[in-house]
């Protein structure tokens, strides 16, 4: 049985932040879409699979107070608040896989780049709704990033799934509206260009 965990650790120890496929100096659009939600700087922000990300580094010199970062990584984890030095106290951590996590408290945004894309079982997938349904907060705004059709099958060693509007929504349901979709050309640090499509949807029920 693959054990997601042991992959994670083991990436996060063989290679740098600076290194993986995935990484972004200034993730641009997810905060531009952050930013469209109009949420208050107090208000609760969640990265699902933030790991060694620099997005919270970003939200937290923009003031916002409210923030947490997911990732079934520890090592990742370690990453990110070793470089965000002091700024770490001010941030929740959490180490768990996504599909089994017990949020303490509700969130105004969940946000998450390219870890739904990764379930390719039913079953998966069916958990990590049940998790958004009940963390994120009625009206709550839903934030995801996944390679889109025609972008990359696989990623570091695993098959994804790729989404367009139509087959995220099928997957979500009618507790989801969408707001807006923005396409973008990632380029890797290895100069591979990856297309990516981001939703940003409200939670309606």
């Amino acid at each position: 049985m693959f054990d997601r965990k042991s992959h994670w650790q083991k990436l996060y120890r063989s290679k740098s932040a600076l290194e993986v496929s995935w990484y972004q100096k200034r993730p641009s659009l997810s905060l531009a879409l952050i930013q469209n939600t109009k949420i208050g700087k107090s208000e609760a922000v969640i990265d699902v699979g933030g790991g060694a990300s620099s997005l919270v580094d970003h939200l937290h010199q923009q003031g916002y107070e409210q923030l947490s970062v997911l990732d079934i990584s520890g090592n990742a984890l370690a990453s990110a608040m070793d470089r965000l030095g002091r700024a770490a106290d001010d941030i929740e951590w959490f180490e768990t896989d996504i599909t089994e996590f017990e949020a303490p408290h509700q969130f105004s945004v969940w946000h998450d780049r390219a870890v739904f894309h990764f379930l390719t079982e039913q079953a998966d997938r069916r958990k990590y709704l049940e998790v958004l349904i009940r963390s994120l907060k009625q009206g709550g705004h839903l934030i995801i990033a996944a390679f889109a059709i025609g972008g990359p099958e696989q990623c570091s060693g695993l098959d994804i799934v790729q989404y367009n509007t139509s087959k995220l929504l099928a997957e979500l349901g009618e507790d989801f509206e969408l707001v807006e979709e923005l396409d973008e050309c990632h380029t890797t640090p290895a100069g591979k260009e990856q297309k990516f499509t981001y939703f940003r949807l409200t939670k309606t029920t």
